[in-house]
């Protein structure tokens, strides 16, 4: 993991366990992600992940499109909140319609929180009215490893170019209540938006919260 890139994950130990935020006994992480600006954009480390129907996806099919990486486990009460309300689906949807290329990865090792064999992703993706672009299923967890993912949700918002533009917590409320969505600042909203428009991200990291990945 280089320099460069722990910084632009905003993953790197100084925000991780430095900021007073420790895992909560349930392995969540709820303290506010603080959002940085100016942070040197890193390459994203390459990757090829089979999707629920046995179908390879690598990062270099998507090369000249925007791409979202998400960190998902529907066992964890973060994710939920996002999901049991619309938003993510929402999202998925709003940006697919754009262009955009949103991938959403599952890295629970088996018989942890969270992994399901392909035929269960296949019934949960159509019972929630999820819609990414694929399922990605990271059963050994080499690629959350890689990009250092240790929550759920957990974003990465990368560019056509293949570099990544904004890492970390999907919002500014760490918590898993619904209710508190709609006063939320979206930090993808907000990047996705401007960087569609050719304008700048506004944010380039925040402090991912929720859930520890379950590898």
């Amino acid at each position: 993991m280089t320099r460069s890139l722990t910084l632009a994950l905003s993953l790197s130990a100084a925000l991780l366990a430095g900021c007073g935020s420790p895992e909560n006994g349930n392995g969540n992480t709820t303290s506010p992600p603080a959002p940085q600006d100016n942070i040197s954009a890193a390459a994203a480390p390459a990757f090829s992940l089979p999707d629920n129907t046995g179908k390879s996806h690598a990062l270099a099919d998507y090369r000249g499109k925007w791409v979202v990486l998400e960190w998902v486990n529907h066992g964890c009460p973060f994710v939920k909140k996002h999901y049991g309300s619309g938003n993510m689906q929402g999202l998925q949807k709003t940006y697919a319609g754009k262009g955009v290329v949103w991938l959403s990865i599952c890295s629970s090792a088996p018989g942890k929180q969270g992994h399901q064999e392909p035929a269960g992703w296949t019934e949960t993706l159509k019972s929630i009215g999820a819609a990414p672009t694929a399922m990605l299923l990271d059963v050994d967890g080499k690629v959350g490893r890689l990009y250092d993912a240790k929550t759920t949700p957990q974003m990465v918002v990368i560019d056509p170019q293949g570099a990544i533009v904004y890492g970390g917590a999907i919002d500014d409320r760490p918590t898993a209540n619904s209710a508190d969505i709609a006063g939320a600042r979206n930090y993808v909203v907000e990047v996705l938006d401007a960087v569609l428009s050719g304008k700048p991200a506004p944010v380039t990291e925040s402090k991912p919260y929720g859930c520890s990945v379950k590898y």
